[in-house]
């Protein structure tokens, strides 16, 4: 599923309309270059799960933890070497209990489960000021059917 995004306001209503589809378990990773919009998107898709709280990136913290139903786990790879992951406790937050988010998984993909929504947020024209091309892309069949449900039941 691909669709173009023109401003923040529209990149955090694509996370609202992509919140309802998702379900503690579910695993989701957010690629693209700082800035691209990553955090935007888990803003919205916060609020579309019922989070009101403040939403910030975790790139110093490494994680942010949003405490809702499910809780929302937010993690940022950017910082990290993938010889840093073994040391977080990372099965204690994929264990099921909450949507995991996670920007930069590119790091530390051989410590991360092989089935995730993967969203990939492109630049056009590699120009911050243009909007911007948002890739939906199932890893595994589950998230096959969650991708064909959000194109079915929203209208981008």
């Amino acid at each position: 599923m691909e669709l173009y995004v023109e401003t923040d306001e529209a990149m955090q209503l694509l996370g609202q309309r992509i919140a309802p589809f998702l379900s503690a378990g579910d695993v989701v990773y957010l690629q693209g270059e700082m800035g691209a919009g990553k955090t935007t998107l888990v803003r919205g898709i916060a609020r579309g799960m019922g989070y009101a709280g403040r939403v910030t990136s975790p790139t110093f913290t490494i994680m942010n933890i949003y405490p809702n139903e499910p809780d929302i786990y937010h993690f940022d790879f950017y910082r990290l070497d993938h010889h840093d992951l073994p040391d977080l406790g990372l099965d204690d937050y994929l264990s099921g209990e909450g949507v995991v988010l996670i920007e930069w998984p590119e790091i530390g993909m051989e410590f991360l489960p092989e089935e995730a929504m993967v969203i990939e947020i492109s630049l056009i024209d590699d120009d911050y000021e243009r909007g911007r091309k948002v890739q939906l892309m199932p890893r595994g069949l589950y998230f096959v059917q969650k991708i064909e449900e959000i194109e079915k039941q929203c209208s981008f």
